[in-house]
């Protein structure tokens, strides 16, 4: 018998609210969680988010693009926030690759802690200026190439968009 490869679906929602065992932040270098994403999950988790996440700097210095950080969701329904750092967008440079490691390393993460369910949202299309349309591509491309390479690690990944615009680019990006 083979082993089933994971589902990833589309969801339109608020991250904060998912209903999974990880929830991945689109974090900054010091896991600041001052704006966008962050600031979000640390007014839904409360302070014990950004006390984690102060800890776990003091312990490891900042979060280096292409790894991840792992803490409590605090009063959020997710056990886990992994947090990665995406890539600010630059012409020129090889943003498909960065968004690739930072999504590479949020799946890692979440099946390092045992988890089986993940919801993520666009990373790097907010504050960090990648192009929505080509973020969730390489997001959504990265995460059908993640199962398939690891079958029966993760059951479910979500792909959230807080609003319609870009859960419809989520949703052009499965297509």
């Amino acid at each position: 018998m083979s082993e089933s490869v994971g589902s990833i679906r589309v969801v339109h929602g608020d991250l904060t609210q998912q209903d999974a065992d990880v929830i991945v932040n689109a974090a900054n270098e010091h896991l600041a969680h001052g704006g966008g994403v962050a600031a979000a999950l640390v007014r839904a988790g409360g302070p014990v988010v950004q006390e984690e996440s102060n800890d776990w700097i003091r312990h490891n210095g900042p979060l280096a693009s292409g790894n991840a950080a792992i803490t409590g969701a605090g009063a959020m329904p997710a056990g886990w926030i992994v947090h990665v750092v995406g890539p600010r967008y630059h012409r020129g440079r090889n943003n498909a690759e960065l968004l690739h490691a930072a999504v590479s390393a949020a799946l890692a993460a979440t099946a390092d802690v045992g988890a089986r369910t993940v919801a993520m949202p666009a990373i790097s299309a907010g504050v960090f200026g990648y192009p929505l349309e080509e973020a969730t591509r390489v997001i959504a491309d990265t995460c059908r190439r993640w199962l398939d390479d690891h079958p029966g690690i993760i059951d479910e990944v979500r792909l959230v968009g807080y609003d319609a615009t870009t859960v419809a680019a989520f949703d052009k990006a499965m297509s």
